[in-house]
């Protein structure tokens, strides 16, 4: 019922962000915007988890003339296989982008896998499309669509210390053979560390079988990371991971439920119930006896909307206007066991986690609730792992949107230098036997 082949191709209209920097190409500047055949997945996937599929040059919205070529890199659209939650093949788009800086530390130049915070659930939301578009605003199945790669920051971050980056799209986000299972934990763990195996099997790059590796990401994206760090020693034991920042990783999909009901982002809801059906088909009529047919509608607008789009229409919104019980979702997953179980099997904390990871979490964040974030780490701490736990101070606000946000930009910063030092190969200590005095 919500799942579709592909998002229809066409967008009213392309905007770039206006900076003044240099735009890479005026064809970015096209009137109408399509999802590029690139997107779609071949019959016949390779059977190896990373493999390359596709390359195409990526010509990137934003960059700036340097002495050995444009700043900040070279960038690649890469599709690459990868495995579901489900056992299955799978093919997911991302892009990697070569510096043009030198790397100064010590050693091959490292590699970083950048997992993107929310972007949406439509196929013109990924963050692949994105770096080479910089602002979309349009139409979309005949509702406003607005995506903003607002990723770039701190993509170019670390492209400019010399540290190689490749960004995962996450499966179904952009690849157009599926719905976008947004915040399973399995999929976008897999599909970072394969973003890894991707990037180092491309040609004529400066990465080696030496580089390091760290994994970076906020919000959806600190889940994916927090994730992938957590399978690693048994899904991709060659991507030997360094560190990660996990920067407030949707940890307890339980808690983080409850919490963004009614918030600026209920969309994210939707996107979410919507995944769990594609990871799930026998979820959809345990789903639908629930559902109104405004809420039916609602699933299903959101399935091609990007955070844009949901914070315009949804914003403020409960999930209860959706269901024929008045029920929110949190409510109805605490009494239908096989909705419970699927949350459950969501949790990120059961598993001691490789490297070093720096968790950081806005003590003030009540969309993705600081608590929970700090349970995870106060866990993984438990179970043996190396953690440096950041609870980042910033005075509340009225929204929950902003106090979620507000710790991507103050913490951004120190994230970026304290991955570039692990991976410049200078040891990080745990704070784990302190956690209990921290907030």
């Amino acid at each position: 019922m919500f799942l579709r082949t592909r998002v229809p191709a066409a967008l009213l209209t392309a905007v770039l962000v206006s900076t003044g920097v240099a735009v890479a190409s005026p064809a970015a500047a096209e009137a109408t915007v399509t999802i590029p055949s690139f997107y779609t997945p071949p019959a016949t996937l390779p059977a190896a988890d990373g493999t390359l599929i596709r390359t195409e040059p990526l010509p990137l919205a934003l960059s700036l003339p340097g002495i050995t070529g444009r700043l900040p890199g070279t960038a690649t659209r890469i599709m690459y296989k990868s495995t579901d939650s489900a056992g299955q093949p799978v093919a997911v788009t991302g892009a990697y982008v070569e510096p043009a800086v030198p790397w100064s530390g010590p050693g091959a130049r490292p590699l970083v896998v950048l997992a993107p915070g929310t972007m949406g659930q439509g196929d013109q939301c990924s963050t692949s499309l994105a770096l080479q578009r910089g602002l979309i605003v349009g139409t979309e199945e005949d509702q406003l669509t607005v995506s903003i790669g607002y990723e770039v920051l701190a993509m170019y971050r670390m492209l400019l210390k010399g540290i190689a980056v490749v960004q995962t799209d996450y499966v179904g986000l952009g690849s157009t053979d599926r719905l976008h299972t947004y915040v399973n934990r399995v999929d976008e763990g897999h599909a970072v560390l394969d973003a890894a195996r991707a990037a180092r099997a491309l040609p004529n790059t400066s990465i080696t079988t030496n580089s390091l590796i760290g994994l970076y990401g906020y919000s959806q994206g600190g889940g994916a990371v927090a994730s992938a760090a957590e399978l690693q020693s048994s899904y991709a034991p060659d991507v030997r991971v360094t560190a990660t920042y996990a920067g407030a990783p949707p940890a307890n999909l339980a808690d983080v439920t409850a919490a963004i009901d009614g918030s600026e982002l209920t969309g994210a809801l939707g996107w979410s119930v919507n995944g769990f059906m594609q990871s799930d088909p026998s979820l959809q009529p345990v789903v639908d006896k629930y559902l109104t047919d405004s809420g039916r509608t609602a699933l299903r607008r959101l399935s091609t909307m990007c955070a844009g789009d949901a914070l315009l229409a949804f914003a403020g919104k409960r999930s209860t206007e959706w269901t024929t019980s008045g029920k929110s979702v949190i409510d109805i997953v605490k009494v239908e066991p096989r909705l419970k179980s699927f949350i459950g099997d969501q949790l990120i904390g059961t598993r001691k986690p490789a490297g070093v990871v720096r968790v950081a979490t806005g003590v003030s964040d009540n969309l993705v609730p600081h608590g929970q974030a700090r349970t995870m780490a106060a866990d993984w701490c438990d179970l043996g792992g190396k953690v440096v736990y950041a609870p980042v101070m910033l005075l509340p606000t009225i929204s929950p949107l902003l106090n979620h946000a507000g710790p991507l930009l103050a913490d951004q910063g120190a994230a970026i230098e304290w991955l570039g030092d692990r991976l410049a190969g200078n040891a990080a200590h745990s704070n784990c036997l302190i956690l209990p005095l921290l907030p």
